[in-house]
């Protein structure tokens, strides 16, 4: 008898993370795509760390900012009776540190690409920035926003070094498919191990295969 826990709990991190990239995602990419600071590669340096960055090493430090021996964790656990650390809320945190490229370049990257007179026409007609992003550019820049929406989802699906660190490995709570995949090969049940794969395996292929036929057709 297979355990669906993991696989449902992986979803359920992959829809919540997936839900906040896009609300902190579009922004942020719309501000880099307009910025001329200088300090903007900065910021576009610091949202792109997690590519590079080896996945143990965030979730290390999220979990010491974050552990209830730590400044900030003792003052959420005093004051709000919040643990991020070993938590489902914890795991959503770092899920979106650790996916924030995969939605903000390729949103950013559509917006680049867009021609400069579609945003100066709206603004003659009165529109304010945001008015222009959610009326004229986002609607302009579909593929993209699907693009980084399905990576971004896909991503957090799969992670491991991540949820790993900052949410250990607990029933129900934060044992993601993913772990139970090295959990069931350390312990020899290869059956069950096959299976969260295959699962993972395929739902992957399918939502790529799904995104790629419907930006064709966009």
């Amino acid at each position: 008898m297979y355990d669906w826990s993991p696989l449902l709990l992986s979803l359920e991190l992959a829809l919540f993370t997936t839900f906040f990239l896009v609300l902190i995602g579009v922004p942020l990419a719309y501000s880099l795509a307009r910025s001329k600071s200088r300090f903007k590669f900065l910021v576009e340096a610091f949202v792109s760390l997690p590519l590079v960055l080896p996945p143990t090493v965030l979730g290390f430090y999220i979990l010491v900012v974050f552990s209830p021996n730590s400044l900030v964790g003792s003052f959420l656990e005093e004051n709000f009776g919040y643990q991020l650390a070993f938590s489902f809320s914890g795991l959503v945190f770092a899920s979106i540190l650790y996916s924030l490229p995969f939605m903000v370049q390729p949103i950013q990257s559509g917006l680049q690409n867009l021609s400069p007179s579609l945003s100066e026409a709206a603004f003659t007609m009165g529109k304010n920035k945001w008015q222009v992003l959610l009326h004229v550019l986002i609607p302009n820049i579909k593929p993209a926003i699907l693009t980084g929406i399905v990576l971004s989802f896909a991503h957090t699906l799969g992670e491991f070094g991540v949820v790993l660190m900052i949410g250990g490995k607990i029933a129900n709570e934060t044992l993601v498919a993913s772990i139970a995949v090295y959990d069931k090969v350390e312990a020899l049940e290869y059956g069950q191990a096959n299976f969260y794969s295959l699962v993972l395996l395929m739902s992957s292929f399918f939502i790529l295969s799904v995104t790629y036929f419907i930006n064709k057709k966009i």
